[in-house]
């Protein structure tokens, strides 16, 4: 089988990024001393960003390409941007919660910095991957390479880590008007997830009705959705007179190693608006997709 190597800058911003991701939980793992749950979730980012970047690697070195049951012109592109926000995210979380609380001279701290300095550094490079891949005005390109494809990833990641907040405690049983939020957040989350697997797998041609104009009526009805989420979580949570409470309780301040149940109702309310604006880009894309193919 030959192997094809053709030098590039998005090859280079690849290597880069699998060099990076690999460095920051090789590091992690050889200073141990990790007891907190988020040092897995930490891992377990840079660990399948290396993973992905490989595989990519691996496939385009072989020109297996089209051999692969997958659509080569969304996957890279779409793992690319995931493996982005899970950097990302680690390169927050895992300082928070192990450099914050561990000051002082000593090796584990060092070796704790360096792991964050190269999630950092993978966090650049699967940007300036996505920056590179991506589509650029008249150039025919893959769904997942263009703006309203790049969004859906950005919508379902937000959306996961709403999940992630309200479920530990559960912060949605309440009220029935929660529960509604959370019934928004699993459809849209849902429907997005769906639209990319069927991108990236090439099946949108298989939906008895037209692709585009299926995005521009789901991009309405999620910015629609997410905006009665955005007006009712707060109301809920944060007015008195619904049995919220408007302060942050004192008993937060002296909670250092984990978030309290205020502290994710506020994320959850954050993150909500995120994905509404998120989602009304998205809706403004896929109209104009529409209207232009018109």
């Amino acid at each position: 089988m030959p192997v094809v190597l053709h030098s590039s800058p998005l090859l280079w911003t690849r290597i880069a990024a699998m060099v990076f991701s690999c460095v920051a939980f090789s590091v992690v793992v050889h200073s141990g001393q990790l007891s907190h749950g988020t040092a897995d979730w930490c891992i377990f980012c840079w660990a399948f960003s290396f993973a992905g970047s490989l595989l990519v690697l691996l496939v385009e070195l072989f020109g297996l390409q089209t051999r692969a049951p997958i659509s080569w012109k969304n996957f890279p592109i779409t793992f690319a941007c995931y493996a982005a926000l899970l950097c990302l995210s680690a390169s927050i979380i895992f300082p928070l919660y192990f450099l914050r609380s561990n000051s002082g001279y000593s090796e584990t701290r060092n070796l704790r910095i360096v792991s964050t300095v190269f999630s950092c550094l993978a966090t650049i490079a699967y940007m300036t991957e996505v920056s590179i891949s991506k589509a650029r005005p008249g150039e025919v390109a893959g769904y997942m390479a263009t703006a309203p494809g790049l969004l859906k990833v950005c919508e379902t990641f937000v959306a996961c880590i709403i999940f992630v907040f309200v479920s530990d405690p559960v912060l949605y049983d309440r009220h029935d008007a929660l529960k509604y939020c959370m019934a928004v957040y699993c459809i849209c989350f849902i429907l997005s997830a769906a639209i990319i697997v069927l991108c990236v797998g090439e099946c949108t041609g298989c939906l008895p009705f037209p692709f585009a104009r299926f995005l521009s009526a789901y991009g309405l009805l999620a910015v629609v959705l997410y905006l009665s989420a955005t007006i009712i979580w707060p109301i809920f949570n944060f007015d008195p007179n619904n049995g919220g409470t408007k302060k942050r309780p004192p008993s937060c301040g002296t909670m250092r190693d984990n978030l309290c149940v205020w502290d994710k109702l506020m994320a959850v309310a954050v993150l909500t608006g995120v994905n509404l604006v998120l989602y009304l880009a998205d809706l403004i894309y896929s109209a104009r997709l529409v209207f232009v193919s018109a």
